[in-house]
This record gives C-alpha cells, sequence and structure tokens, in this order.
C-alpha cells in the first residue's frame, strides 16, 4: 500500500538526503555506486545492484552492494542481458516480486551466486531511454518489498537519472577540454623535440668534422651533443605522458585495465579474466607503458595462442609493481625472432625502468611479465 501522510516528509527527507549524495559526485562511477548504496540503505535491503547497459548484450558498468571481493570474483563475468535483467531492460517497468525464483523470466544464476528471494527493481530513465536499472533482493525486515516502497525506488530513480545524467555530461565534457588541452601541449612539445633534434644532428656533424683537427673543440661539441639527447628524451616522455589514453585520466591503470580485459572477454571467444592488487599512484608515463604491454600481449595470446582462458594480474610486492599476462595456449619456442611486438613491449618497459621477461614453451602456454619499481 502507499506510505502514509505521516510517513511521506521522513520518505522524501531520505530521498533528498540519497539524491544530494549522488549530486555530490562527477565521475559517472562514483554516482552508480551512491545510487546502489543509497537505494540499499533506502529499502534495507541485504543486496543491491545497478546496470548499465551496453549496445552488445552485456553491461558497460555493473555495481553491486552486499558482496565481498572474493564472492564476485567466484561469480565470474558479468551478467548480460538475459533473464529478468533482459525483461526489464525490454519493458523498462517496475518489478516486484515475492520469489525472484518463482518468475518465469528468472533463468539461473552462476553457481558462487548468493541466494535471491524477494526483489524489486526499477528502471533509471531519461525520456523514453533506459539508463540503467537498479534493483535490490532480500529485504532485511520481514514481509518482503511492498508497494510503498516500489513507490519510493521510483521515486528515488527519477532523481538519480538527473545526477547520472548530469554526471555523464560533465564527464562527457571534462574529456573534450583534457583531449583538447592534450592536443595543444602535445602540438607544442613536438614542435620543442624536433628542434632539440635538428640542433642534434647539426651538433653531431660539426663534431665529426673537428675530431681530427680540433680534439677539444670536438669533445666539448659532444658533451652538447649528450645534453641535448638527454633533453630530447625528457620532451619526447613529456608528449607520450600527454598523449595518453583519455581512460588513463578518468580510471586510473587498474581500472581501465579492468575494463579493457571485460570487453574482450565479450568479444572473443577465451575467457578472459583479470585479478589485481589495487596499485599506489603511479607515474603517468609508467602508468600508459603498462597498458600499452598488457593491451600488446592480449593482442597475442588472443589472437596467435590459441589459449582458452587469458589472465591478466596486477601485483604489488617489496616496492614492485608487477603485471602480467597469462594464457594457456600453444606457446612457442623461445629464441629466434618473434615480430616486433615483443621488442616494442620490451622497450616500452625498460622506457620507465621496468624489466620485462617472457616465459613460454611449445604446449604449455606463455607469460609475459613486467616488472617496475613503485
Amino acid at each position: 500500500m502507499p506510505a502514509r501522510s505521516s510517513d511521506r516528509e521522513e520518505i522524501l527527507q531520505a530521498v533528498s538526503g540519497a539524491v544530494l549524495a549522488v549530486t555530490r559526485h562527477l565521475s559517472v562511477r562514483e554516482v552508480l555506486q551512491v545510487i546502489v548504496r543509497s537505494a540499499q540503505r533506502l529499502l534495507d535491503a541485504r543486496y543491491a545492484a545497478l546496470g548499465v547497459p551496453d549496445e552488445d548484450g552485456s553491461f558497460a558498468e555493473f555495481v553491486a552492494e552486499g558482496l565481498t571481493d572474493r564472492q564476485w570474483d567466484a561469480i565470474g563475468p558479468l551478467p548480460r542481458q538475459h533473464g529478468m535483467l533482459g525483461a526489464m531492460l525490454r519493458d523498462g517497468a517496475p518489478v516486484r516480486l515475492p520469489d525472484l525464483r518463482d518468475d518465469p523470466r528468472f533463468e539461473w544464476w552462476p553457481k558462487a551466486h548468493p541466494v535471491m528471494k524477494d526483489f524489486i527493481g526499477v528502471p533509471i530513465r531519461d525520456g523514453d531511454e533506459v539508463l540503467g536499472i537498479v534493483f535490490l533482493a532480500n529485504k532485511r525486515t520481514p514481509g518482503g518489498f511492498t508497494a510503498a516502497d516500489e513507490e519510493l525506488l521510483t521515486l528515488f530513480a527519477a532523481h538519480a537519472a538527473i545526477a547520472l545524467t548530469n554526471a555523464r555530461l560533465y564527464e562527457r565534457g571534462r574529456e573534450l577540454a583534457m583531449l583538447e588541452e592534450r592536443n595543444r601541449m602535445a602540438r607544442e612539445l613536438h614542435d620543442a623535440v624536433t628542434q632539440k633534434l635538428f640542433s642534434l644532428r647539426l651538433t653531431a656533424q660539426a663534431a665529426a668534422t673537428m675530431l681530427e683537427r680540433a680534439p677539444d673543440r670536438a669533445a666539448a661539441e659532444l658533451e652538447r651533443v649528450q645534453r641535448l639527447a638527454g633533453e630530447a628524451l625528457a620532451e619526447l616522455r613529456a608528449v607520450i605522458v600527454e598523449l595518453r589514453p583519455a581512460e588513463l585520466d578518468r580510471h586510473g591503470l587498474a581500472e581501465t585495465l579492468r575494463k579493457h580485459v571485460r570487453l574482450l572477454d565479450r568479444l572473443h571467444p577465451a575467457r578472459v579474466v583479470f585479478d589485481c592488487d589495487e596499485p599506489p599512484p603511479l607515474d603517468p608515463a609508467v602508468e600508459v607503458a603498462l597498458l600499452r604491454v598488457a593491451q600488446e600481449a592480449l593482442h597475442n595470446a588472443l589472437r596467435h595462442s590459441g589459449a582458452a582462458e587469458v589472465a591478466v594480474r596486477l601485483r604489488q610486492a617489496g616496492g614492485k609493481l608487477s603485471l602480467s599476462v597469462s594464457d594457456d595456449g600453444g606457446g612457442f619456442e623461445q629464441g629466434g625472432s618473434r615480430g616486433l611486438g615483443l621488442v616494442s613491449m620490451r622497450e616500452r618497459a625498460e622506457s620507465v625502468g621496468g624489466v620485462m621477461t617472457v616465459d613460454s614453451a611449445p604446449g604449455r602456454g606463455t607469460t609475459v611479465r613486467v616488472e617496475v619499481g613503485v
């Protein structure tokens, strides 16, 4: 039944507080997390989740409360748009059930998934577009979810849609501004590096002509060559930092790798998994180098190894950060040329003071590992 008028003010205050908590966060990921936590608290539910659909039949974002990291790892890949979630996306209507498992739209859960009984789900809409679905299960108060709960969650979802749309617009505007500034700085740095390299070439030529007749002057010119080379290298690294992927600015290395792995897991028949210790703040050049090595190693594994599973791991121990990409594919005989992929990965690792190793043999897969000091 609808909420009593005596409860109305308390309910609206709760919704107002939750929505204000959402609007204080401008990152889309943060907004999603606060929406889920606020909905869980408002309806006193044990489990809460929010999924933002993508165009590939899965979810671009999926956040949940009530599950531990270990449970998430055991459950496996993100859900796809099937069963009750798929029905809610198609119908765009609220769903409230005394037992989710009894509904014909329910299909199955992964083995490690917690048992959910009473269920309520509401779409987060922007006009006709369904931005996402927020749903809750296992109300702590006996009796399951009520009509008043549905009214409250629907009201909250309408306000949350505004906050989520605002966060998306803010992130998009910030992205465009950062891209414009990055391109401007990259052009300036490129011009500076070009001038430095031109000067370096002329100085080296001058030193070569003076080497026999004026060795002292040649030595001075060679010292200048060394200094110019160091400056050019520093500015080239600055160019790399300025051209770093926008995802690293938005999410950091761990989350960017996680999202990349999720995408590859959907696109390829092999299972692609990600496991990490949250890394400390990293030098931007280190983040770029590790991301590019991971992308190249994943490309090689998925295109050429015939692997059934590829695992990306990020570990921190003993003052070092270790990135590894391992597959259970065909492997290869080490030694000899393997094309430019391994060479470019090793150069990227060494450019930030890292060390790359490759462990592979026919029939036992391949592991590419990079270690860098933090």
